[in-house]
């Protein structure tokens, strides 16, 4: 999904060169406000708990990444970045997390689970204000 978004982001460069900069700070800061917004959102504790291993759960939550992978794509597209090099280490880096994560997930999540998520979505939304006043100053 991220070459795809890239792709698809390739393809209008040249209309929206002159505004890509708030685009790519839309995309960061829509990602990591939905972090934020999760972290703070006050789940409930039944819900938190839910079996994640049903058909339906795994389906939304795969299109979820899609969907945030896809933005990402876009992103990079805009920001010109090599694109095999980019989804290489998106795809490593989220494999070997993902393969961490998994070990140690029940042990730490309950203390650093929505610090964790926090962190993330501030960073995501720095690096869009970053890019941001890059164009603009």
């Amino acid at each position: 999904m991220i070459v795809i978004g890239w792709l698809a982001g390739r393809t209008v460069i040249d209309l929206i060169s002159s505004y890509d900069h708030w685009l790519a700070f839309g995309l960061l800061a829509f990602i990591g406000g939905k972090m934020l917004w999760e972290a703070f959102g006050g789940k409930d504790e039944a819900k938190a708990k839910k079996n994640i291993n049903s058909w339906f759960t795994l389906l939304a939550l795969s299109v979820a990444t899609s969907i945030d992978a896809l933005a990402v794509g876009l992103s990079f597209a805009f920001l010109k970045t090599d694109i095999l090099l980019a989804s290489i280490t998106v795809g490593l880096t989220a494999f070997i997390i993902t393969v961490f994560a998994q070990l140690i997930g029940n042990k730490v999540g309950a203390l650093v689970g929505k610090r964790a998520e926090i962190i993330g979505g501030l960073i995501l939304i720095g690096i869009g204000v970053k890019i941001l006043l890059e164009h603009l100053l």
